[in-house]
This record gives C-alpha cells, sequence and structure tokens, in this order.
C-alpha cells in the first residue's frame, strides 16, 4: 500500500509499505476534471492541477486529526499498471475499513450559512448533500460503509457531520439500512439486499459496476476490462455463489 505523508515543507512524499501500515486517513471523492496521477507525483507537476485541491486539504485535515499520512486513489496507484490496479481494486475494501478515518469531500455541497429568518426544519446545504454526485457513484457505496469513522466535508472544507449525525439523511438517500452504516456485519443481510444497494448507482467504466462491489461480498476476482458489465457482473455473482456454498 502506498500512502502519501505531509512534510514540513507543505509537500508530499509517497511512501510504500507492504506490512506494518502506520495510521491514516483516507479521502472518499468523486472525480472531475485534472486529477493528480501517481505520475504528476512522482514527477513533480501535481500542484499545477485542480484535483491538487483535494489531495491538500485530505492532507490538512488529516494533520489536524493527527495522522502523518494519508490516502488518495488518484495519486496512490499506479493506474498505468495493470497489476497494482487489479490488486488496488480487490484490497479497496479492507484499505477504507482499516482507515483510521474517511474525510468525504463534497465539491457540489456548500458550507453551513445561517439564516435567522429561516423558519422551515432544513439547513441551508441539506438539499445539496441530499442531490449530491456523491451519492450516485458505484465506488463510494463501499467508501460509505466499510470505514469505522466517515465525516463529511463541504466545497469549503467545512465539516456537515459525520456517518452517526447525518444517519437519518443518509438512510434515506441510499435505502441502506441504519444497522449497516453502523457496522453490522455485511453478512447479516442477503446478497440480493446488498446488491440493491447499487441499483441507482453509476461508473465511469462499465465493467466497475461489478468490480466496485467485491469487498461488499468478500470476494475476489481478476479484472478484465472490455469484458462488458454483463459478463463482470455475471463473474460477480459466480464468484458470490461460489463464497455463499463455501466454496472459496
Amino acid at each position: 500500500m502506498r500512502l502519501l505523508h505531509y512534510n514540513n515543507d507543505g509537500d508530499f512524499s509517497l511512501t510504500e509499505f507492504f506490512r506494518n501500515i502506520p495510521p491514516y486517513a483516507i479521502l472518499s471523492h468523486t472525480w472531475g476534471l485534472e486529477e493528480v496521477t501517481f505520475r504528476d507525483m512522482t514527477e513533480g507537476n501535481g500542484a499545477s492541477k485542480t484535483g491538487f485541491d483535494k489531495i491538500r486539504f485530505c492532507g490538512e485535515q488529516a494533520r489536524r486529526d493527527g495522522f502523518q499520512y494519508f490516502w488518495v486513489d488518484t495519486c496512490c496507484i499506479d493506474k498505468s499498471n495493470s497489476t497494482e490496479l487489479a490488486e488496488a481494486i480487490n484490497s479497496m475494501f479492507r484499505w477504507y475499513r482499516d482507515a483510521a478515518k474517511c474525510y468525504v469531500y463534497l465539491p457540489d455541497v456548500s458550507s453551513p450559512v445561517i439564516d435567522i429568518g429561516d423558519k422551515s426544519d432544513q439547513l441551508p446545504w441539506e438539499m445539496a448533500f441530499r442531490a449530491s454526485r456523491w451519492f450516485t457513484r458505484g465506488w463510494t457505496l463501499q467508501e460509505l460503509i466499510a470505514p469505522t469513522s466517515v465525516e463529511f466535508f463541504s466545497k469549503n472544507r467545512k465539516l456537515l457531520g459525520d456517518r452517526k449525525s447525518l444517519e437519518r439523511h443518509i438512510c434515506e438517500i441510499t435505502r441502506i439500512p441504519c444497522k449497516a452504516l453502523r457496522g453490522s456485519p455485511l453478512a447479516e443481510f442477503s446478497a440480493t439486499e446488498r446488491m440493491s444497494w447499487a441499483e441507482t448507482r453509476q461508473t465511469t467504466r462499465e465493467e466497475d459496476m461489478a468490480y466496485s462491489l467485491l469487498g461488499m461480498f468478500d470476494v475476489y476476482m481478476p479484472l478484465i476490462y472490455g469484458e462488458g458489465r454483463a459478463n463482470a457482473v455475471g463473474r460477480l455473482q459466480e464468484a458470490i455463489d461460489r463464497k455463499e456454498k463455501g466454496m472459496i
């Protein structure tokens, strides 16, 4: 696992760990324009890209919370290496689960603004929170459920709340049972129910609709980009069936 370290000079460095992984924070976000890649980071070109702001936010928040290391998918994985990419995707759920804290960055939600004349029961930012693109993406499903601590931040880097304080909203948005958000073992929910949590979500690459669910079912399988969504989902279902029959 490759982690970012916030150096004293305000810059970032990458360190690879094979064992004895130190405590780390992890970022959950939706991809946008000019994301910083592993190559950008190693060549020192990342700071010029728009996506670098999210990395800086994660690093600064991690440091405030007392963590030296943090992880961001855009630049901690060398996606040009197919073997590394496959290992990362098959390990992703575990990486989020083992993180000390997960920061959800929502660029389409503004900071809370107090309006003393507003008599409604809804806070000014709640409508934007409910409509956030983050709740529509395939990969963010496991990023919502796997970590022990999930905190939501606005585009202005203000804390909106955590998974516990925002539980009612999250359950209404996602239709995921509260007990799943509270850490109940996923095995307590049927495969059909877990699959239903992803029904309205989307991924940029069609095969990722299956690959993003591997950790939700605690199964592993090779990645075959180009096989199409139907084939990828079919292989996922076969892996789930084998798991349930105790064959793996």
